[in-house]
């Protein structure tokens, strides 16, 4: 089976964000960008529109409302900062001011999941459950991040919000060669083919699921693996038909509490289409708060590190209809 991933080649998000923004700047002038002081990654924007580029000071609610006020005069914001306050802090903000009339304010951050070692203060764990429960917003959990310039490009074009969550940001692996896949939001990337058990998972922990593959394969396990990078709305067309085509068995991997993710996402179209499943595990965060450590070793801490998702993977498959 092809490897459909390149790994040793690292790019920084936050270039790829201040790039493609600088470049879209010129197409779209009335797009703005506002930061609550974390404008490491819009620099490349700063310095060519310095006129369209604020920073609001460590202020979360002030930045979602000033967005919201540049999108009803006709503008196209980015607020750009760090999801553990973006999501939580301002969560009223981005109900209310962003969501309720359903602006096209884009909210793109790092620090999702357990990454950063900046402690339980400074995670982002609970934000994928609160930005998917708000009425007319996309939610997006990007891991490669070429994806990044490609989701921030399509995004223009959307009428409403949309939450576009990484990870530090600062040096991230390349999953997929450009033109790879067709890269669409709302709908799931077979980043690899499989029959044996579907291991759907987003973010931070793509490039682990890939490496659980590959030990799989190397028992003789065939994969498959989905990249579903957009949460909302989830791919249920997808999700239907990996249950048809890998035997009814799931595992759902993610940098996020257990509940309340991409896991609870997927129970919930399996549950509304009423497909059967003969085996379903989800790894992710338990309802602890995190303490202090390297991503990896804070996976393997809370059970959904490389050999729990293999451990996983196996005992799925070895379940009987």
């Amino acid at each position: 089976m092809p490897v459909t991933f390149t790994f040793g080649e690292w790019f920084s998000a936050r270039t790829v964000i201040g790039q493609t923004l600088a470049d879209l700047g010129e197409e779209y002038p009335n797009l703005w960008a506002v930061t609550p002081d974390i404008g490491m990654t819009l620099v490349e924007f700063r310095e060519k529109f310095p006129d369209r580029f604020l920073d609001v000071g460590l202020a979360e609610q002030v930045a979602v409302g000033v967005a919201a006020g540049l999108a009803y005069e006709g503008n196209i914001p980015v607020v750009s900062g760090m999801l553990p306050f973006l999501s939580m802090r301002a969560l009223e903000q981005i109900r209310t001011d962003v969501c309720y009339p359903n602006l096209p304010v884009k909210i793109i951050g790092t620090h999702g999941g357990l990454v950063g070692n900046g402690g339980s203060t400074h995670y982002a764990v609970e934000d994928l459950s609160l930005m998917c429960s708000l009425t007319n917003m996309t939610v997006t959990s990007i891991g490669d991040p070429l994806m990044v310039g490609e989701i921030l490009r399509q995004s223009m074009k959307m009428q409403g919000p949309i939450y576009i969550r990484l990870a530090v940001g600062k040096s991230d692996m390349v999953l997929y060669e450009p033109g790879q896949h067709d890269i669409q939001i709302g709908k799931g990337i077979v980043a690899r083919e499989g029959t044996d058990v579907t291991i759907f998972t987003h973010g931070t922990t793509v490039a682990q699921t890939f490496e659980a593959a590959d030990a799989l394969e190397a028992k003789s396990h065939s994969v498959r693996v989905v990249d579903m990078f957009t949460l909302k709305p989830i791919d249920a067309d997808l999700v239907e038909r990996c249950a048809k085509e890998t035997g009814g068995r799931f595992v759902v991997v993610e940098d996020h509490l257990a509940y309340g993710g991409l896991a609870s996402r997927i129970a919930d179209v399996v549950v509304d289409r009423g497909i059967n499943l003969t085996g379903f595990e989800r790894l992710g965060i338990p309802q602890v708060f995190a303490g202090f450590g390297d991503d990896e070793e804070l996976r393997n801490k809370y059970g959904y590190g490389l050999s729990a998702t293999i451990e996983a993977a196996e005992r799925v498959i070895a379940a009987k209809k």
